[in-house]
């Protein structure tokens, strides 16, 4: 468990089981979405630090390795998992927006076979917290820097609507103003899938203003067959049907 997979409400109810006042929550979250190490809560006593970190913020993931590009604007990270799962997240800085693309699993599941990562196969999902720890890691070094991230996007590893619930929790966790959350712009996120019909009619009633990107790679069901799997149960008709209903 970490604070990142919780609602408000989840957090302020795990704070009071360990003995602490509910409004610890509202720190320790101002804290962490704003990047801070655990050290430098210094508005909370040590121990009170030590118990509700050792508690709610968990090491997540842990950086193997930074491959840096075009001249500094991107910078691809590996992270390892606890359990020795490895998986990618992008930060890209453009001259109008600084976007991270985001993993939501450890592999894929959706086996297209133009797709390393597909090819691979799927090892796990991530969790919500995994996933949001992506965005807080890029938000603290755009910090640093100077500047800010303005976007996410769902575009890493995995098939995103095939983790739907950590998906749509981490989403929340994006939105949710400070200090509940980073406060972005729903505008500014983008959730791609290749084209899981049903899931996408699910996120359409979820009333969220994100952007739905479909990954479709070809217009007609003979050929996309054999790009994307997933075609031979949502062919074309069906998978732009739902996304046009968005």
């Amino acid at each position: 468990r970490h604070l990142a997979d919780l609602d408000p409400a989840g957090r302020r109810e795990a704070v009071a089981a360990l003995g602490e006042k509910p409004f610890r929550a509202e720190q320790l979250s101002r804290h962490y979405f704003a990047g801070h190490e655990v050290e430098q809560m210094t508005d909370l006593a040590p121990a009170v630090r030590e118990r509700l970190g050792a508690d709610l913020l968990p090491p997540l993931l842990q950086r193997v390795r930074d491959v840096v590009c075009d001249d500094g604007a991107t910078t691809k990270t590996l992270w390892r998992g606890h359990d020795g799962t490895l998986l990618e997240s992008v930060l890209m800085r453009y001259a109008d927006r600084t976007t991270v693309c985001v993993s939501s699993q450890a592999g894929c599941g959706m086996a297209c076979p133009f797709c390393a990562t597909g090819q691979a196969g799927l090892t796990r999902n991530l969790s919500t917290a995994e996933i949001v720890h992506q965005v807080v890691d890029a938000a603290r070094s755009e910090a640093a820097r100077g500047g800010r991230v303005s976007n996410v996007v769902f575009m890493g590893m995995g098939e995103p609507l095939a983790n739907y619930a950590r998906v749509v929790g981490s989403v929340r966790r994006m939105l949710d103003p400070a200090p509940h959350g980073l406060g972005m712009s729903q505008r500014n996120i983008v959730v791609s899938t290749v084209g899981l019909v049903p899931a996408i009619r699910k996120l359409t009633e979820e009333g969220l203003q994100v952007t739905l990107a479909l990954s479709l790679h070809a217009p007609d069901d003979e050929l996309r067959d054999t790009l994307v799997p997933v075609n031979t149960r949502w062919p074309v008709k069906d998978v732009l049907d739902a996304a046009l209903g968005f």
